[in-house]
């Protein structure tokens, strides 16, 4: 991704953090030699700004990679230590979109269960609350617009995270018998030739040097919303 590229990317910068939507398709870390990143192309950009001069960037949370939407880095050190703080307090209000096949039996409802992370498959599933290493996922969830297409149920959800576990809408969505539109990891048997189904379209927190309340927000652009525009 190229710098101007990167710059229409870009929500809200200062001195402190920068806002970025993140495209559906690329990571937010370096995945492999080749592979354009978030934090690289982030990095590349604050350079160019600053000739000669190393620039800090830290990355706070992540998004899966295909997953769109947005995200908050920080650009000193003390912004890194504050706004991983009200991550992992649950601080911060991560909002997503998910298009789902199937529906859930009550229109809002709390998923919680818990999710155990493995590591070399790259996965993560739901087992026994008792489990070694299982961490408890919370996410709330709003039906905004169903609609039937080929014959089959497509739900349009609000998702508010408790919690931050390795995939765990995806992990927690199909395990509840509504997986995610184009997930092929944990919805193999799904539709194929679409998005995955998620973006993150809405992140608050406060910021880190002057404490105001910040919030931002973006539309989902993949293939799997098409059918919900008009109702975002």
């Amino acid at each position: 991704m190229y710098n101007n590229q990167i710059e229409k990317n870009i929500l809200y910068e200062d001195r402190d953090i920068l806002v970025c939507r993140k495209p559906s398709g690329m990571p937010v870390q370096a995945a492999g030699i080749g592979t354009m990143d978030m934090e690289s192309a982030l990095k590349n950009y604050l350079a160019q700004k600053n000739p000669g001069k190393m620039p800090y960037l830290a990355v706070i949370h992540r998004l899966d990679q295909p997953v769109e939407g947005v995200l908050v880095f920080a650009k000193t050190s003390g912004a890194a230590g504050n706004l991983s703080k009200q991550i992992m307090a649950g601080g911060a209000g991560k909002y997503y979109l998910a298009v789902t096949e199937g529906k859930p039996e009550k229109s809002e409802g709390t998923l919680t269960d818990y999710l155990k992370k493995n590591g070399r498959a790259n996965i993560s599933q739901t087992v026994p609350a008792n489990t070694p290493g299982a961490k408890k996922a919370i996410l709330h969830y709003k039906v905004l617009d169903q609609k039937e297409i080929n014959g089959k149920i497509r739900t349009l959800l609000k998702i508010k995270l408790e919690t931050g576990r390795h995939h765990q809408i995806r992990v927690q969505l199909s395990h509840a018998g509504m997986p995610l539109l184009g997930d092929r990891k944990y919805n193999p048997s799904g539709e194929r030739g679409v998005s995955l189904g998620l973006c993150s379209c809405g992140l608050e927190f406060k910021h880190p040097k002057t404490g105001k309340q910040m919030k931002f927000e973006t539309e989902p652009q993949g293939s799997a919303f098409l059918d919900f525009v008009k109702k975002l």
